[in-house]
Parts: C-alpha cells; sequence; structure tokens
C-alpha cells in the first residue's frame, strides 16, 4: 500500500480485521490494481478491528482521524469518476497531536453488502478501508485495506433444460439440448448434439464459454461491451453421420467465472454463454449462441499455492518481454 503524499509521512498506518487469522482469503485487487490475497466477507459480516498509528518521529499536529468503509465502482475509461453506492465513517480521534503510538478499534455494524467483488477487462467493484489523518498545512495520510465480498446464493427454483433446433437449409439440421439452464460455478453443463442432416463437411466442433462485460446504461459513447472467451472445450473430432449423437459434458470449476450480475447500480452487467462452434473441412464456423445463468453455491477461496503460481508467472512475462 502506498502512501499518499509527498517526500515520505511522519506517521505509520496500519489496519487490521478482528479474526483475520481465521477469515478466508482469494485472490483481488488492491487500491493500486496489483493482484494479492484479500479478506473474504460476505454480505452478513461486520466489519471490525484495530488501526494502529505509529509514530516516526517529531509529534504531528492533526485535524482529526477517522476510518471510511467504501464500495465503489470504478471504469477504467474514467477511473477518476468512480461510483460510490456504499460511504460509511467512524471517527477515531478529535484534532489534536500524536506525540507516541496510539491504537484505535473500530466497526461497522450490518453493513450492506449487496454486490460481489468484481475485476473486469473495463470495470472494477470493490470494498475498502481507508484510515485519514487530517491536516492542515500538509497532505492528509491515508491508508487503506481492500476487502472482497462473495455472497452465497439459493439455487434457482425454476430451472427449465435449453432445447434448439438449428441448421442451414438443404445442409445441416441439428438439435442441441442441454439439461439445465441455470448452474452454479461448479456445476457440469451436461447436454446432448443431434445430427438430423449432414450434407457439409465438418472437421469438428467445440462449446465456448463467453463472458460478456456491459458498462454503461445506455447505447451512447460511454458504452463499452466486451466478450471474452473464457474456454474452448473440443466436443467431437471428424465428421458426423446423420442420427449420431455426440455428448456434452463440461466442468465449470476449474473456470475463473463470477455469478451473472445484471445492471449492477444501473452500471454494468457480466453475463454468460454457451456458444456451439462447428467447423467444416473449409474453415467456415457456424455458430449458435445461448445465454445461460450462473449462480454461486460455494465460497471460491485460495487454493494452496495458487498466490505463488501467479507471482511466477508475472515474473514470467517479465523476464520474456524483457
Amino acid at each position: 500500500m502506498n502512501w499518499l503524499g509527498f517526500g515520505g509521512t511522519p506517521l505509520d498506518l496500519d489496519i487490521t480485521l478482528s479474526n483475520q487469522d481465521q477469515l478466508r482469503q482469494v485472490l483481488g485487487k488492491n487500491e493500486a490494481g496489483e493482484v494479492e490475497p484479500l479478506f473474504l466477507l460476505t454480505a452478513g459480516d461486520n466489519v471490525v478491528g484495530t488501526v494502529v498509528v505509529k509514530q516516526k518521529g517529531k509529534k504531528v499536529e492533526h485535524l482529526g482521524i477517522k476510518i471510511e468503509l467504501i464500495g465503489q465502482i470504478e471504469f477504467m475509461h474514467d477511473a477518476g469518476n468512480p461510483h460510490e453506492f456504499t460511504q460509511l465513517e467512524r471517527p477515531l480521534e478529535e484534532a489534536g497531536e500524536i506525540n507516541s503510538d496510539k491504537s484505535y478499534n473500530f466497526e461497522f455494524l450490518n453493513v450492506d453488502k449487496p454486490y460481489e467483488t468484481y475485476n473486469g477487462n473495463n470495470v472494477r467493484l470493490r470494498y475498502f478501508l481507508r484510515v485519514k489523518v487530517a491536516r492542515s498545512y500538509s497532505s492528509n495520510i491515508t491508508k487503506t485495506l481492500d476487502f472482497a465480498v462473495q455472497n452465497l446464493q439459493t439455487e434457482p427454483e425454476l430451472n427449465h433444460s435449453i432445447k434448439m433446433e438449428v441448421g442451414i437449409e438443404d445442409c445441416l439440421h441439428i438439435e442441441f439440448e442441454y439439461n439445465k439452464s441455470k448452474y452454479s460455478l461448479s456445476d457440469v453443463v451436461i447436454g446432448k448434439i443431434y445430427f438430423l442432416l449432414v450434407r457439409i463437411k465438418i472437421k469438428h466442433m467445440e462449446v465456448v464459454i463467453i463472458k460478456r462485460e456491459s458498462c454503461g446504461s445506455g447505447s451512447g459513447p460511454n458504452t463499452y461491451n466486451e466478450s471474452e472467451n473464457i474456454s474452448k472445450y473440443e466436443i467431437m473430432d471428424g465428421a458426423p453421420v446423420r442420427g449420431e449423437s455426440i455428448p456434452i459434458r463440461l466442468f465449470l470449476s476449474p473456470y475463473e467465472l463470477t455469478p451473472t450480475q445484471r445492471s449492477v447500480q444501473n452500471k454494468y452487467s457480466v453475463k454468460y454463454y454457451l456458444n456451439l462452434v462447428l467447423v467444416d473441412e473449409e474453415d467456415r464456423r457456424y455458430f449458435k449462441q445461448q445465454e445461460i445463468t450462473l449462480w454461486r453455491k460455494n465460497y471460491r477461496t485460495i487454493r494452496p499455492g495458487e498466490f505463488e503460481e501467479h507471482k511466477a508467472k508475472i515474473a514470467a512475462a517479465a523476464t520474456s518481454s524483457s
């Protein structure tokens, strides 16, 4: 965490959460956009902890010390204007001076945390604590601590299967079926492809998981839409014949997926699609896309060695580019 100021500061600030040794952790991004382990909280958790102020030399006069809990949405194309949907503060000390180390307990009870932490290509939703020591003639001294939020969801009561027919007149006619339209992040997509008519030479077939991120509330110049292929799963290699049935079994848990998010604060949405792609021998592609809904059944936390693997990938990429 970096200090916000010039030429160093006369105080060190530190924020710790109560019982943080027992808290789950996930990989997330801090204030600087760097990936690091973050403590995981849920919608019902209170945010309680301690702020420690350490003096580094002479006494420090200040206009007050406070801690804030902030939930905000940041856009990469407009990073200087975040949208705050939660902003709470607690005073820690009135105006005065600091001439020795001090600690302050804080608590934010029954805090509404309705949205999950999200780090996308164009938008980020983050929660963080910020301690601020206000000063009159010098820059304020601040320190932040990001934390992650995941919220479990109940299984949808209605979960119909997906059945569709697609084809090209007199050339190709197939039916495909997925067992459900709503999946947990640890679920398995099970389905079948039926070939009713095949008069083109198909080379292979694949299913692609697509994430579509939409930022903005309308269709104006400040609206951004971006699609990303999360995974590509080959389900057939070779030419099918009429009457053939191809099974689909796609595990979702290995991939970095999030729950479907629709119009979060009317600022952004995240949707997922299954894209069935057929490629013929002339490399022409035929595809049919179907939206699915993803929901969270279990918490996703850091597995052993995951952060070390991430750091190794970053180091290897830096070495190869130099």
